[in-house]
């Protein structure tokens, strides 16, 4: 993995970014280890989940400032697609409806402002009540499965090296 990434001199040699100082130049958003890249599964995941736009950004802003490994972040928003988004969604909708106790609506769409005025707290609430909880939830288990994972793998590698003991 670490060879798709970029160096940190490829990213200082970017003009574009130049507005943002030596922020992008702290090693610990494009290093791989153990911390940055649970806490990139839990900022990318949370971000993805959530019905809201420019996900990509606020995962790279929370990425930045929570110290998270930044291209990993943001390619984990990408789990909400224009393939899975809507049962995603969907899903989190229902979610929200059951926990607020309303009947979830039939799904029908039409393409005017006097439906979706009409519609926007109907569906609006309990989308975003279930796409928080269920960001909220999954965020946490990949934290911690990610956390897991790399422990049990630094584990059985450590296990592997001790000589064998007579």
């Amino acid at each position: 993995m670490k060879r798709y990434l970029p160096t940190p001199e490829k990213v200082r040699a970017i003009r574009s970014l130049h507005f943002l100082g030596d922020i992008l130049h702290e090693p610990n958003l494009w290093h791989i280890n153990r911390h940055c890249v649970s806490r990139a599964f839990f900022i990318g995941i949370f971000w993805g989940i959530l019905p809201v736009p420019f996900q990509m950004v606020a995962a790279a802003f929370f990425a930045i400032w929570f110290n998270a490994n930044l291209p990993l972040s943001v390619a984990l928003v990408w789990i909400s697609n224009p393939l899975t988004m809507p049962p995603i969604f969907y899903f989190n909708y229902k979610v929200g409806a059951w926990l607020l106790g309303r009947p979830v609506m039939t799904f029908e769409f039409q393409a005017n402002w006097s439906w979706i005025s009409n519609r926007i707290v109907d569906i609006g609430i309990p989308l975003y009540f279930g796409s928080i909880i269920i960001a909220t939830v999954a965020a946490c288990v990949s934290y911690l499965t990610i956390q897991y994972l790399w422990r049990r793998k630094v584990r059985s590698e450590w296990g592997r090296r001790r000589p064998p003991i007579d």
